[in-house]
């Protein structure tokens, strides 16, 4: 009975086993890993909440024209002309995929004497050809490794290319700020600024690389196979790349759109933990804790279910992949190549003998196994084709919304009383959405502003939100230099929208406002912000230390400001003075940063100044004394306070009663 159990033993009945094994253990896993999960996500299947973008339309990321387009642009940016570094980084790629395209064919060539040698007993040959192996092995590595240094290179210069071309329209006036307070059609700006450039850069420079490669090769083995064989064997292989590649690329037209998804979810999940982060001391006061934790954990799971899904839509293409690029094309090849060598009368193979027919089918074999592969990389690549294609349309539409803003169009989704409304400016600036209040004609950018020093009048201006809401009207006033202004009023009366506007943040929807230029008329908000650098930097900011001495101030002019309020003690406290370096945010106290920003007033000395609840942490005498050196250095101050310590220094009360709001 033994021996007839054994004869069924066997390797392949073992793997067989082995495998069906493994595939039952996974099963039962993953189905307990099912049940444990509907457990946890009983506990936030409830949570409910909207990031940034609310639009309802699939975004479309295929390989089209639009794609091709769209690429086209963006290779423009990283690439702008002929005489450039990225030129130059192409060729060499293109020159190093030549030279390895050659040292494999040399490699074929060669391996094929040194075998034939062994076969024969050839020992002369045999320690010639092996010697001339072992001597090209260092310029082969060498050329491989141009080859990976270009393709770095090119990738680290198309991201600087496009980071800054990205940032001068990102940064360029209140674009930035415009982006999330005005206009919502882009969530995490901070995920496409650095992930999808860094994701957008690689994949093309990579693509670059593995289409260049085996279409090279393939010009290269299909002159040599043609002149070996004919032109039957490469035309077979030629038809089944065309069909290979029409079916792979059909099948695999989801993958854009699940990246673009796929970057959506990771830079909101990255967003609700930064979120975490900024906010942590509030949440901490709340106990929080849990509520955040199933915040956290509703955004991970929507990103992972995406990234299950998109993982098995990988899987079966993978599998699709491996039969129609690799295992059918290598059965094509073998059939290919067999076709002259089973034709009697083929003129070139015809009046060979055994030994040369059989050497001309070894090397033309390994040919065509390498033009199999090229071929395979080739049908391959539209995977990565198809994920470009994600990054392509996420990175065009951040020029896109970019662009806009820079010409004043901008588009605002809102949901008011359970009803989805837009807010969109086309071309002309004509907004689409108005207020309740008023019937008057919303127009972003109809208001005119003057320039002039030393006045800030409004004459017939509305106050209207990024909402289409009209909190004023018609809003009429006039200030001189000179003239201190205590505004005062309670909450969503229109105090933060005047300063906005006044800063030219919002845009004017009518009349004309006459102000300043942006460098006569700072803002110092109730949290003051610090920038990244050294005390200096705090106290000088938005400038530089080469601008402050190319201005003609001092280190000396700074220590006087610092001792104005009462913090010449962070000088003294630190060897390295003005130059010491900390996370001042996290190193001043509350009071501290609002008097280093006083002092940041009194380096800029402006001629109008608005102070927004900006001293709410600082004692009454410090208070009282950093206002006063406001009006010796002629500082006129729009000031946002309830203290009634205040009053004493402002003439003019401007209320809410005005607005009727």
């Amino acid at each position: 009975m033994a021996p007839t159990l054994s004869k069924y033993i066997t390797t392949q009945s073992v793997l067989g086993a082995a495998s069906v094994s493994v595939f039952l253990l996974l099963l039962r896993m993953r189905r307990k890993s099912e049940r444990s999960k509907k457990l946890r996500k009983a506990a936030h299947t409830d949570i409910q909440y909207v990031v940034g973008e609310k639009s309802t339309t699939k975004t479309k990321a295929q390989v089209d024209a639009l794609f091709f387009r769209q690429l086209r642009k963006l290779l423009g940016i990283v690439v702008p002309g002929v005489l450039t570094p990225e030129t130059g980084y192409l060729v060499l790629i293109a020159a190093a995929l030549v030279a390895r395209s050659l040292c494999d064919l040399w490699m074929i060539q060669t391996g094929t004497h040194i075998e034939t040698a062994i076969v024969n007993m050839n020992a002369k040959v045999f320690r010639r050809k092996i010697l001339l192996f072992a001597l090209a092995m260092p310029f082969i590595a060498m050329v491989n490794n141009v080859l990976k240094y270009g393709i770095w290179e090119l990738k680290l210069r198309f991201r600087t290319r496009l980071t800054h071309y990205l940032y001068d329209h990102y940064l360029k006036g209140f674009t930035y700020y415009k982006m999330s307070n005005l206009d919502n059609r882009i969530a995490n700006a901070d995920q496409l600024l650095t992930t999808d450039v860094d994701k957008f850069c690689e994949t093309v420079t990579d693509l670059y690389s593995n289409i260049s490669k085996p279409m090279l090769d393939m010009s290269i083995y299909v002159y040599r196979l043609t002149t070996r064989l004919g032109w039957a064997t490469p035309s077979l292989v030629f038809l089944y790349l065309l069909f290979a590649g029409f079916l792979l690329t059909y099948l695999r037209r989801p993958t854009g759109r699940m990246t673009v998804v796929e970057q959506k979810l990771e830079g909101e999940f990255r967003y609700i933990n930064s979120r975490l982060i900024t906010n942590s001391e509030e949440v901490a006061f709340y106990q929080g804790n849990h509520r955040e934790k199933l915040t956290l954990l509703a955004s991970f799971e929507k990103l992972t279910n995406h990234l299950r899904k998109f993982l098995e839509f990988r899987v079966g293409m993978g599998i699709m992949d491996n039969i129609i690029a690799k295992y059918l094309a290598t059965v094509v090849g073998y059939y290919a190549v067999s076709v002259p060598f089973f034709n009697r009368n083929h003129p070139l193979l015809s009046g060979l003998a055994q030994e040369e027919r059989f050497r001309q089918y070894y090397t033309s074999g390994r040919m065509l196994v390498k033009l199999a592969e090229a071929i395979g990389r080739l049908v391959l690549s539209g995977r990565e084709m198809t994920r470009l294609a994600g990054f392509t349309t996420r990175v065009t539409e951040l020029i896109k919304v970019l662009n806009d803003l820079n010409q004043g169009h901008y588009e605002r989704t809102m949901i008011t009383n359970g009803t989805v409304s837009s807010i969109i400016t086309d071309k002309s600036g004509l907004l689409v959405s108005a207020s309740k209040k008023s019937s008057m004609p919303l127009i972003p950018g109809s208001g005119r502003i003057i320039f002039q020093d030393n006045i800030i009048r409004f004459d017939r201006v509305p106050l209207v939100t990024p909402n289409g809401d009209i909190l004023i009207e018609e809003l009429t006033f006039e200030v001189q230099s000179g003239i201190n202004v205590l505004v005062c009023g309670p909450n969503g009366c229109g105090k933060s929208s005047l300063f906005r506007i006044l800063g030219e943040l919002w845009p004017l929807f009518g009349g004309t406002l006459t102000k300043p230029p942006r460098g006569k008329l700072f803002y110092i908000p109730q949290r003051p912000y610090m920038t990244l650098g050294t005390l200096r930097d705090q106290v000088i900011y938005p400038h530089t230390r080469e601008e402050m001495m190319r201005r003609g101030r001092t280190d000396a002019e700074l220590t006087q400001h610092l001792d104005r309020v009462k913090l010449s003690y962070l000088l003294s406290a630190r060897e390295s003075g003005w130059d010491a370096i900390e996370d001042w945010i996290d190193v001043l106290s509350g009071g501290e940063k609002q008097r280093i920003a006083m002092a940041r007033l009194f380096y800029h000395k402006p001629q109008f100044a608005i102070l927004d609840e900006c001293t709410s942490a600082v004692s009454v005498d410090v208070e009282g004394s950093m206002y006063q050196y406001c009006r010796e250095s002629g500082i006129t101050l729009f000031t946002v306070s309830h203290r009634r310590s205040l009053w004493k220094h402002h003439e003019v009360t401007l209320t809410d009663s005005f607005g009727g709001t």
